[in-house]
């Protein structure tokens, strides 16, 4: 059971972990083994790889606390800042996620352990760099053994939403309701028989296909079998398969593809260059006088205005439900080690509460709410106003759920071409959104610090909690 999957757990914790439970406790998460299994944690957290991964960041840090009477072992992590679930990752931090799983299961065989939990629910991202959180995935292996036990898993979890994705186009956030990924008979009757039996989905939709009906028959009745070879073969034998699975990884080539919204920065014929360098001055200015610590920007797009906050040293959230754009910002913030976590996450139609009771996976609202000092929302409020028709006072109560103090808001008038074009013949609908309306409603929860008129009509708003 991985940390990610916790964000505001119940008392009781989690459920699913036989070695013990996690829950949340201020801004930790606390981890309790269960005494027969203690010793075995122990030896693994204290092990120089566990260590070393932790001091690289590439494993979530981990302290040993003094348990309570009974032998209780408690292990305490810091909880990482707005976890993010694998159904709101763009494809480039889904293979990213797989990479390091992978990387760490080769690097773990020199030490004598193996990866034993292989689901992109071990991982987070902080920025946009994966860590890996759940920190008992980790066993010792048996020298004698030649299988990795958790290859399967793999496959279901991390490579075959890969391939729905490339080959089917399904979103990679349909994987919200398979906890246990894609099996082979799920894609196969939607992928024609030729693609099939080419590589990538040969080994991985053809012959596990082929080999289903055989591989029941033999194992009904039968005792589980784990081979044994001496250590030597069986040791090659894992670093094989871990090879081959890394090429699948490496096969699995998302295609670029150019959406509505992905190169809308250079496209947008509303906005004059004297308008996008007012703009982006204004932005910068109010950040650098306001420092906020963390930001949420709402409708990102590719990261423009993103990149400018964290230049001003915020930590950045930065949402669009727009998958081929946020991939974008998380590949540019990838390669610059920006401080922005790229999400695939829509402000009008909110990831919601997942899992057991609604109680495993925390809504994108709950992990929001009084999180940033600042949130912004820069060419979003018309969308939002008119093609998801939600009030203007509901928006804005939702910004100050989820804002400290801040927000900076652009506000677009009637006679803009982008208004008009959304209104779609249903302007007497919308007549009462005007500037005037906009201030009476924005006065009920914010004081205006500053604004910045635009030659363009539109203006942008610096704004601060009143209440």
């Amino acid at each position: 059971m991985a940390s990610a999957e916790v964000i505001s757990a119940p008392r009781e914790g989690t459920f699913r972990d036989p070695q013990g439970r996690l829950y949340q406790s201020g801004d930790r998460m606390l981890r309790e083994i269960y005494p027969e299994h203690a010793d075995a944690v122990l030896s693994w957290i204290r092990s120089p790889l566990a260590q070393r991964w932790m001091q690289e960041g590439r494993m979530v840090s981990t302290e040993i606390l003094p348990g309570e009477s009974g032998g209780r072992l408690i292990l305490a992590h810091p909880r990482i800042f707005f976890p993010s679930y694998p159904w709101e990752w763009t494809p480039g931090q889904w293979k990213q996620a797989a990479l390091l799983s992978i990387e760490m299961c080769e690097e773990s065989l020199e030490s004598g352990f193996i990866l034993k939990d292989a689901t992109p629910l071990n991982v987070l991202f902080t920025g946009p760099r994966a860590i890996f959180v759940d920190v008992l995935s980790f066993e010792p292996r048996d020298p004698q053994s030649p299988l990795w036990v958790a290859y399967a898993q793999f496959v279901r979890t991390f490579l075959m939403p890969l391939v729905a994705h490339i080959h089917l186009g399904w979103p990679l956030s349909a994987t919200q309701q398979r906890r246990d990924g894609y099996e082979a008979a799920d894609l196969a009757p939607w992928l024609p028989w030729a693609r099939r039996w080419r590589y990538p989905l040969r080994p991985l939709v053809a012959l596990p296909l082929l080999l289903q009906k055989r591989v029941y028959e033999k194992s009904a009745g039968a005792r589980e079998y784990r081979p044994h070879m001496a250590p030597d073969a069986a040791a090659f034998a894992v670093s094989r398969t871990l090879r081959k699975t890394r090429r699948l990884l490496e096969a699995l080539d998302v295609p670029q593809r150019v959406s509505r919204w992905s190169g809308y920065t250079e496209t947008a014929c509303h906005y004059r260059a004297d308008d996008h360098a007012a703009k982006r001055s204004f932005v910068h200015r109010c950040l650098e006088e306001i420092r906020p610590l963390r930001v949420l920007d709402v409708g990102a797009n590719t990261g423009v205005y993103s990149r400018i906050a964290a230049e001003a040293g915020a930590e950045v959230v930065a949402w669009d439900s727009d998958v081929q754009a946020v991939d974008a910002n998380w590949k540019t913030s990838h390669s610059q080690s920006s401080r922005i976590l790229p999400m695939v996450a829509d402000f009008a139609r909110p990831t919601p509460a997942v899992g057991w009771g609604n109680g495993e996976n925390a809504s994108l609202l709950t992990r929001a709410q009084g999180q940033f000092d600042c949130v912004l929302m820069l060419g979003v409020l018309h969308h939002l106003l008119l093609a998801d028709q939600i009030p203007l006072n509901a928006i804005l109560e939702q910004v100050a759920r989820i804002s400290r103090r801040w927000a900076i808001l652009e506000w677009i008038p009637k006679e803009d071409s982008q208004f008009a074009g959304l209104c779609r013949g249903r302007e007497a609908l919308y007549g009462h959104l005007t500037e005037d309306f906009f201030t009476e409603a924005l006065s009920r929860l914010f004081a205006v610090v500053r604004r910045e008129d635009l030659s363009n009509g539109r203006s942008i708003w610096l704004v601060e909690k009143s209440l």
